[in-house]
Order: structure tokens, then sequence, then C-alpha cells
């Protein structure tokens, strides 16, 4: 394809072009209130706009006789049998939840499941995606920017709205003007458009490389951080980090972009509001998009269900292996190779996993990083994980501290507008199975391995106290395949949580701030003890109903690293 050669020798043009520090400001040149004015950000956006990317011509031969659906849960038995049934015909397993499962099959399987599921479950499922079938749903979810579609996506056309909470001055970033969150994008078009940022924004912003997929393409990121002056020092202090990192699995593309979506944020808020730049002095950010682009790129060419990377098994018909289970904490082995969720014959067989576990052993053991913070994206259910995963019978240190940030990670999701989503919050073991007893720590049965997640390795064996798993939008109108018109939305609410969660480390870790003394009502005041931050997020999420209270709510305009007033509230144990 033409465009995508112009845009590979695209970054190369654009960094001859870009002036030395003594000439001017990155920032005073290329950040506008409402969109990029600069011409590299002209022709770059011009490039992004003319890409038509139709589905692959088999897509209708491929999916034209599937559907997806969803099994509504209520026992035990049906939970186990349907774990069962999917494996034995070899189902593709969408999501699930305590509540339900969605199946993605052929219609003239749907027999031949049901044949082997109790009664309960005969009439106990719907179809999902029932305005239009799931071949033409795929072939929607495709960029097509024809002349008059270009024309209303465009920057001017997009919808402008607070991104960052209620003080904040709205399109603040430009992010929900830029014309490469109007569609999902391939991987041709994220790789320069990374390095563009890091050619534009030198001060704060620099291009990463994990490492090479299984296939030899480089796991391209980005490093976003504002580092003090201590060269003379001979012993700096580590460089305290959070990772976010998207697409795991292939098919989740809103994970892609919101990771992109929250760099860019980040990235052109520096320097604009206070709240940020503090972070960036902080923190540094690495943002990883995709951490499988085998699988990304795959699904654009060739499936666009497709969920492992590309790697090649004992099974010369069923290639790759699912990266969120091959990790080397609590690994466990899957037989088939065939399955979505297989493992690989030993832990970290699968190329980019491996690669992914040498990169931050190497920044902490040789580039003074010290991994504080780990987002890892997902769709889609809408839920909040904490460790562990591989087990609910193990209790993960600190889960307190984890609850707490899960919930208020909640909050700033649902708050992110008048129409912010509510995230269920639960540990990943509790999110890995199909139904959930009345009875206390009965979660059975597991409808996939939960064994080598990423979620648990950076949790236990990197040492990053606070990890989650974000699984974003939606609920299962649409799944793996959401629209565009959700790209900003969804960014929004995951752009206000990653805000609150590095306000929230950057209270923890601030090595000026005082010891903060909580204290309960009913406690003497010399049972006071000192602890680290809990932000009081619960009564309001657990009350839907009531109203925000504006003047609670920490927005990042008012975190002054030295003046940081956190109402606490220890949470009682239910």
């Amino acid at each position: 394809m033409k465009y995508h050669s112009a845009l590979l020798a695209l970054p190369c043009a654009l960094v001859a072009a870009v002036p030395s520090p003594a000439q001017q400001s990155p920032l005073q040149n290329f950040i506008a209130d409402q969109q990029p004015q600069s011409s590299r950000w002209r022709l770059f956006d011009n490039l992004v706009d003319s890409i038509d990317l139709p589905p692959p011509a088999h897509t209708f031969a491929r999916y034209g006789e599937d559907l997806v659906l969803r099994f509504n849960i209520s026992a035990h038995n049906e939970a186990a049998s349907l774990a069962e049934a999917a494996d034995t015909l070899m189902l593709d397993i969408w999501e699930f939840s305590q509540d339900w499962v969605d199946i993605r099959l052929s219609k003239e399987t749907v027999p031949l499941l049901l044949g082997l599921l109790p009664a309960s479950l005969q009439h106990s499922h719907a179809p999902l995606l029932q305005e239009k079938a799931l071949a033409q749903a795929i072939h929607d979810n495709y960029p097509h920017r024809t002349g008059e579609q270009s024309k209303t996506q465009s920057p001017a056309h997009l919808p402008t709205r607070k991104p960052f909470g209620p003080d904040l001055e709205p399109a603040v970033t430009g992010a929900e003007t830029n014309i490469f969150f109007a569609d999902y994008q391939p991987l041709t078009v994220i790789e320069p458009w990374l390095r563009l940022l890091s050619s534009l924004f030198t001060t704060h912003v620099r291009h990463i490389n994990i490492g090479l997929s299984y296939e030899g393409r480089n796991i391209p990121g980005l490093r976003v951080g504002v580092h003090p002056t201590n060269a003379e020092d001979p012993n700096p202090p580590k460089r305290k980090t959070i990772v976010v990192v998207g697409s795991l699995h292939a098919r989740e593309w809103i994970s892609t972009t919101t990771v992109n979506y929250i760099a860019y944020s980040l990235i052109t808020g520096y320097g604009k509001v206070t709240g940020i730049e503090s972070l960036l002095r902080t923190f540094d950010f690495v943002f990883i998009p995709t951490l499988n682009p085998d699988g990304y790129v795959y699904t654009w060419e060739t499936d666009r269900l497709w969920r492992k990377n590309r790697q090649r098994t004992g099974n010369r018909f069923c290639n790759g292996i699912d990266l969120d289970r091959g990790f080397g904490f609590e690994w466990t082995s899957s037989e088939s190779p065939c399955s979505e969720s297989y493992s690989g014959d030993e832990p970290f067989e699968a190329v980019e996993a491996r690669a992914f576990a040498d990169w931050a052993k190497n920044e902490t053991e040789n580039n003074n990083v010290d991994f504080v913070g780990f987002l890892d994206l997902h769709s889609y259910s809408q839920e909040i994980l904490y460790p562990y995963s591989y087990s609910c019978s193990d209790t993960p240190p600190g889960l307190e501290n984890l609850e707490e940030v899960a919930f208020g990670l909640g909050k700033a999701i649902r708050t992110s507008s008048v129409h912010g989503h509510a995230y269920e919050i639960m540990p990943a073991c509790e999110g890995n199975v199909a139904y959930t007893s009345n009875k206390k720590h009965q979660l059975t049965p597991r409808l996939e391995p939960s064994g080598g997640s990423a979620l648990d390795y950076f949790y236990h064996e990197m040492g990053v106290r606070y990890a989650y798993q974000l699984k974003l939008r939606d609920r299962g109108t649409y799944g793996f395949l959401l629209p565009k018109e959700n790209i900003i939305p969804t960014g929004k609410e995951i752009l206000n949580a990653v805000l609150y969660f590095g306000a929230f480390l950057g209270e923890l870790y601030d090595r000026d701030a005082k010891e903060v003394k909580l204290t309960k009502p009913e406690m003497e005041e010399d049972e006071a003890v000192n602890v680290p931050p809990k932000l009081d997020v619960l009564d309001d999420y657990e009350h839907e109903g009531l109203e925000d209270d504006e003047d609670d709510w920490v927005t990042v305009k008012d975190l002054d690293p030295d003046d940081v007033n956190w109402e606490l509230r220890r949470r009682r144990r239910r």
C-alpha cells in the first residue's frame, strides 16, 4: 500500500525540520488550544485522513455464518457445563463475568453446543450485536475515510469536552480534536506517530523499543517524563516509573488507542496543566500501545478477531500463544495449541512476554528505574482487576491498599464526564471465573487458565505495589468491535483514572510530604497511625444514585506538590 511507505518515511523528514531548542520551544510551536497548527502536524494529519483501510476481502466469507451468544449463568452446574462444552468444541470465548459468558460460534454449531448444556441454559441465551450481523460489524470496524466521511470527521467537527475534570479548561491538550483519534489506526500509522511525538517534544518524550516480536517487529513505546538535572550526583535516586500497556490480546483495539490517547494527552498537557507538569517531574510514564505487534497487524490484514501472538507451536495448524498466560509467575500449562488461551509449553515461551520481562528487569538492574505502577489495558466488560489472577486462595500483600486505589480508579472513571461509565472492582481471580457462589471463596469454574498473567508477574516478581488490569468498554453490546465513536469517551475515562493514579502515587512517594495521620472517629487520639493515603471514595461508589460533591473531588489542577491535602478515612472491612 502506498501510504505505508509514505508514513514510514515521514519521521525522517520531520526530524530534520524540527527547530533546535535555541530557536524555539517545541511546546510553543506545536501545542495549540484546539488543534496542532504546525506544518508537520498538518502533513501527518492529511496522511492519516487519506487512509482508507477496507477489511480483508474474505471477511464476509470467514464470519458470514458466525454469531456471538451470551449465556446467563445462575448456578454452578451451568458454568461447569458451559466451560466443558466450550473446551470440547474449541469455541472462542469472547468474555465472561460472574453472571454471563459470551461465546462466538458458527450457526451450525449452536445445536451441538446446546446439546451439551443442561436444560436451564437451553433458553437462557441471546445473540449480541443484534443490530447487525457479526461480519458486518467487523466490516464497519475498519477505517473508511471517503471524502464525505473525511469532511465530517475532520478535527473541526470532532466533539469538544473537558478531558481532565471539573476545574480544567476544555480541549486542553487537543486530543479530542486530533484526527488521529477519529478512528482506529494500524501499526504502520502508530509507529511513525510515536516517533513524531518524540521528535516534536524532545524536552519530555523519548521513543523506546521494548524488544522484538516473534516475526521480527519492534515493540515500540514512549517514555514520558522530565528528569531533574543530577549529572553531578554519583548516586541519583531511582526514577519512579508507571507502565501503561495495551493489546496483549491483538483484537482488543480499544486498548491500543486508549494507551495512545493517554500518552498524547500527557505529552501535550505538559507546560499547560500544572498537575500534569508535576506528575511528569515526579514520574516517568512508559506507554506501550501494543505488546503484541504481530497479532495486531494480523487483525488488520487477515483476521479481525485474532487474540494470540503469531508464534508457531507444536501444531502446525494452530499458531499463537496467549501473551497474558505466558509470564513466569504461577504459569500453568494448557494442552491444546488451538485454544485461544494457550500458554505455551513452558513459561516465557511467548517471545513478546519474554522481551517485556527482560526489558523490565534490565530497567531496574541497569537503568536506575523503580516501577511503582502498572496498568494493563484490555477489553471488554468494564472491570478494574487487582492481584492475584492465578488464585483467590492467596491474599496479596497490601490488599486493602490495592482495593482502595481500585475504587479510586473506578470513581475517577465514573466522574470523568456526565456519561462516565461504572466499572466493577474485584480481584482478578474472581474476574477469571464464570460463576461466583453465594458462599465466600467458592469461585468456580474457570473458563480459561489464569496463571502466568502480566498483572501477577509485575506485582509479585517485579515488586510493583500498585498493579491493575483495566477491562475497557463496553459490557457486550459490541464487545471487541467497539465503534470508533467510543474512542474519545473511553480515552477520557481512562485518562482521568491515570491522572488519579499518578496523583495518588505522587502523594505516596513524595519525600518532602508530611506524614499523613489516619484516624477514625471511634479511635482515641493516641491510636492514630501513620499509613499511606487512602482516598475516601467507597461511599460514593457504592451509592450510585447520589450525586458527587465536586468539592470533595481532587482534580489534577489542585495537586500542588508542596501542598496536597488528602481527606482520609479508613474503610471498614465488611
